[in-house]
């Protein structure tokens, strides 16, 4: 067990919108209480601008901007320099959006606000489908994950958006997950320090969309780290990779069978779910062991 080492500034309110066992709103409470009060957000439409709640009212205590779904970090961007042309230099401006706006709509204006280094905090709550419109399937839902809109399971792999926001060249790119909190507060703190775009991926369970019991997101979101289906990692300038959870001690068959969106699988699909994420984690050791030969050799 570790304690987490958080104090709470009343940042985020209670009375909001969120589901019961929400993990987004956890995670979003651990966030905006790392950041400080001296800071922006902006929320395209996604669970987390219910979770907010609709103009002229907020769930959080600091100014929010609620945006069109594919124009968040454009908004972001020009936010952060109407910000400076008032002196504003320190505020943290945030932008808080969903797979769906940032993997798929959004990623126009993510692309180029990266390609543009703006300095913003992007973070993306990543549920792996479009949950609040009935949970649809995204380009971030997994390799056979059943949805709204793919019953029979996605026929493809989930879209590697860290590798792409690294091939950017973007000084931080990073994931996290609610199962590891100190974790995901370590890297805000360290996202606090750095200039540029700086890109954060946190993995929230849907309960609804995943089919899981309104208790269980925490223990959920650990074994997709343990099973390696979420990785713990981080990119810095775009070729200095780092693990930060450096085990993957159990089968993908302990992290799927907890959830209905995979209750279809046969034997063939499970082993082809745990080949993909058996390949994808030998890439991602090698990836990081190189970085380390990089940087002990000068």
């Amino acid at each position: 067990m570790q304690k987490i080492d958080l104090v709470d500034r009343d940042l985020f309110n209670p009375g909001h919108a969120a589901c019961p066992g929400c993990q987004e709103s956890l995670a979003l409470r651990a966030i905006l209480n790392t950041i400080g009060p001296d800071a922006a957000a902006v929320f395209p439409p996604s669970c987390g601008a219910v979770i907010c709640g609709p103009h002229p009212y907020s769930s959080l205590q600091i100014p929010v901007f609620q945006t069109s779904l594919e124009s968040a970090a454009a908004a972001a961007s020009g936010l952060r320099r109407a910000l400076n042309q008032r002196g504003k230099h320190d505020t943290t401006v945030v932008c808080f959006a969903g797979d769906g706006g940032t993997y798929d709509i959004g990623f126009q204006a993510l692309s180029s606000a990266v390609e543009r280094n703006e300095n913003i905090l992007y973070v993306c709550f990543d549920n792996e489908g479009y949950m609040n419109t009935g949970a649809q399937k995204s380009s971030s839902t997994p390799l056979h994950a059943s949805t709204a809109s793919t019953p029979g399971g996605k026929p493809s792999k989930k879209k590697d958006i860290i590798g792409i926001l690294a091939a950017h060249g973007i000084p931080y790119v990073a994931t996290a997950a609610t199962g590891h909190m100190n974790d995901l507060i370590a890297k805000v703190e360290k996202s606090l320090t750095i200039e540029g775009t700086r890109f954060l991926a946190v993995l929230v369970p849907c309960l609804d969309g995943w089919g899981l019991p309104d208790d269980s997101g925490v223990s959920v979101s650990r074994l997709a780290v343990d099973s390696g289906m979420w990785p713990l990692y981080e990119v810095e300038q775009g070729h200095r990779y780092t693990l930060n959870h450096d085990n993957k001690t159990r089968p993908v068959a302990d992290y799927l069978s907890l959830q209905k969106r995979y209750r279809h699988l046969d034997e063939t699909q499970l082993a082809e779910v745990q080949a993909a994420v058996d390949q994808d984690w030998a890439q991602l050791r090698r990836r990081a062991a190189e970085s380390t030969e990089a940087r002990a050799s000068g």
